[in-house]
């Protein structure tokens, strides 16, 4: 039997989904978290007569009228896939918004059974729905579900009901609406839709009692006043992010990461114990210093990131970010972009790929586009360990650094966004409609859960794409190419060494202009975790977590020597990595979501051009300000730079022009 999940955003689906089949897909507590169908079967606790049962996810849809992407995914799949069934997730807080949906999926003649899902949380605020009255007025089976619980939760009971409707056979009778479901014209469907919501206010009317009056302002009501504000929203939301990298980067990440770099030295012992001292030398540099050294520095960080994971995922399931997307609507807004555009970015902190893939929620084409060549400027899971390494190494107080970063990210977003409104001379504006979820205390067991997936996806990049880069580092940094073994007096005559001090010498004006910088760089665009991985590599370090030598959890003087550069300077390597293009992968998410090689091409372009631009811009301006010089290539730098803007500009009065025209035309056909 083929089961189709379908409701309104945010109503609880994914994890009913997750409870039903026992998956673990990424829950968020705001709309547009699923954007794509996703199939598994039911648990075999909840089919004790182990029937062939298969539960498809759809993304969420407030109507059979595909106004979304995600909406038309819902559409085709139930109409054209032929369902044997569909559980409309309906939640039970919000009433009047999701049965508009449930009876547009009653007149598809499909056997259909609703959740009543999040039954508790109206338990708690008085409101009781007369469930039996409620499934005779629909004409439906309704089962009453808390898909948070794992006992007495109705997950049982609503796969029982649905194998009996699913045996029975009979086509689902829809309610009389009058004539609703025979509309084909625009004003039939106008028509159909006033009848759908008189409907539906009646039956709501009927089955449900509220304790408080809608008219009298709750509590979230009131906290909504002072977090949402538009002038305290931005400074609180400061305050948090600090707080998330506070804990993370300065406090508890750095213990955790203590314990956890000393299974990785106890690893390098024993394996150089086990090869001892007749394995040819070259062998054994490349496992313990490349393999184990390489991947042991990014695997190092992976407390700090797990912590950091919780924290977010923690303020994800309190409801508190979709809150941050009304905050920052107004500024995008200005930009022509709208608050829907942060929910990518906010699904981008965790992996860029998903937070590209986000966009697809956004009707305005201009809008998705820009979004999406954008999001990847929010600083990933990939490029924590970069932060966590740089602010460690040259800050005594890491946590300022990690929160400017992301503030930086913000900024770069709306400055790209006013660029691009620009250059392409769309200049039209929407409205950012949002349905803000209900506060609720953050589970522990969701925030570990989701923390453990993206835990779980670092450790898998580690042990294969990172290891297999790491390996190539350091074979192509042993050997020159005569493939004679470099003396360790002269690494700067080895493979590595000759393929990146050209590209080094663009880095000078960024105050970087070292060979092992510039190999880290580039293969930081196969996985940003490599930066930290080819850096440990190339400057012999087998780890940047050990308490007595490290800036993490100790002094960074000794691997700031190491590197030979300035606080500055590392600032600027930084900045560099985390604004110019994502990983291959995510790229590769861009050019599935920009539909356009083009716009991929102007989107590759434009992250070089920030990073670079931001970068010189870090490096002049701190060595000026510290030092009260100008920093080495600045002239070459300046006249890059000033190249960039230029071009930039042109395009900008390029696009200007065309909207002008094109204005003038339409007033001419107005005329």
């Amino acid at each position: 039997m083929k089961i189709a999940l379908a409701g309104n955003p945010n109503s609880g689906k994914t994890t009913l989904f997750n409870a039903i089949t026992g998956k673990i897909e990424y829950v968020g507590n705001w709309p547009g978290v699923t954007v794509e169908k996703k199939a598994g079967d039911v648990k075999p606790n909840l089919n004790p007569k182990k029937e062939d049962l298969v539960v498809v996810d759809l993304p969420g849809a407030y109507s059979m009228s595909p106004y979304t992407n995600e909406e038309a995914i819902t559409k085709d799949f139930v109409q054209n896939e032929n369902p044997d069934a569909i559980i409309n997730i309906v939640d039970a807080t919000n009433l009047s918004r999701s049965l508009f949906f449930t009876t547009q999926l009653l007149e598809l003649g499909i056997p259909v059974v609703i959740a009543l899902n999040k039954s508790d949380l109206t338990e708690k605020k008085g409101t009781i729905i007369n469930v039996p009255e409620l499934s005779d007025a629909l004409k439906c089976p309704v089962i009453q579900t808390i898909a948070t619980k794992s006992e007495n939760n109705g997950l049982l009971e609503l796969i029982d009901s649905v194998v009996t409707v699913v045996k029975a056979k009979k086509k689902q009778i829809a309610p009389n609406i009058g004539g609703t479901a025979k509309a084909s014209t625009k004003e039939e469907f106008e028509k159909a839709d006033k009848k759908r919501f008189a409907f539906v206010n009646d039956i709501v009317s009927e089955v449900e009692r509220k304790k408080v009056s809608p008219e009298k302002q709750t509590i979230q009501d009131k906290v909504d006043r002072i977090i949402a504000h538009k002038w305290l929203g931005i400074p609180i939301f400061a305050v948090i992010v600090w707080l998330v990298f506070s804990i993370s980067q300065s406090w508890l990440g750095p213990m955790l990461a203590d314990y956890f770099v000393g299974w990785i030295d106890s690893l390098y012992e024993v394996v150089a114990s086990l090869l001892g001292e007749d394995v040819n030398p070259v062998v054994a540099s490349l496992l313990l210093d490349g393999i184990i050294g390489g991947v042991g520095a990014v695997v190092g960080f992976l407390p700090l990131i797990m912590v950091l994971f919780f924290c977010l995922a923690l303020l994800e399931d309190s409801g508190y970010m979709a809150r941050v997307a009304v905050v920052l609507d107004r500024f995008f807004k200005r930009v022509g972009l709208s608050g829907r555009s942060i929910i990518p970015m906010i699904v981008g902190t965790g992996c860029g790929i998903p937070g590209v893939m986000a966009t697809r929620t956004i009707k305005n084409e201009r809008q998705r586009r820009t979004t999406a060549m954008l999001a990847t400027f929010m600083p990933c899971g990939a490029k924590l360990p970069i932060i966590a390494l740089f602010a460690g190494v040259f800050f005594g107080d890491n946590s300022w650094v990690g929160t400017s970063m992301y503030f930086l990210g913000i900024f770069v977003i709306i400055i790209g966004a006013l660029i691009v409104r620009q250059i392409t001379g769309d200049f039209s504006t929407s409205y950012f409609i949002m349905e803000l979820p209900e506060y609720r205390f953050p589970s522990i067991k969701r925030a570990a859960i989701s923390m453990m997936m993206r835990a779980k996806a670092f450790i898998i990049k580690a042990g294969t794409i990172i290891l297999v880069c790491n390996a190539a580092v350091q074979i192509l940094q042993t050997f020159d190419w005569q493939f004679q073994v470099v003396a360790e007096t002269a690494p700067e005559t080895s493979i590595l060494a000759s393929i990146a001090s050209p590209l080094a010498i663009l880095f000078v004006p960024l105050g970087f202009g070292l060979w092992q910088f510039a190999a880290a760089a580039v293969t930081g665009f196969i996985a940003k975790e490599n930066v930290v991985g080819t850096l440990a590599v190339c400057f012999g370090i087998t780890n940047f977590i050990d308490v007595e030598e490290l800036a993490l959890v100790g002094s960074g003087a000794e691997v700031s020597s190491i590197f030979g550069i300035t606080a500055v300077a590392g600032l600027s390597y930084l900045v560099f990595n985390l604004f110019t293009p994502p990983c291959f992968a995510a790229i590769g998410a861009m050019n599935s979501e920009l539909e356009s090689r083009k716009w991929l091409a102007g989107a590759v372009s434009f992250q070089l051009s920030m990073g670079y631009t931001l970068s010189f811009l870090v490096y002049q301006i701190g060595t000026l300000v510290t030092t009260g010089t100008i920093g080495e290539g600045f002239v070459p730098g300046l006249i890059a730079v000033a190249l960039i803007v230029g071009y930039i500009v042109y395009l900008m009065r390029k696009g200007s022009k065309k909207s002008i025209s094109t204005s003038a035309g339409m007033q001419g056909v107005n005329i």
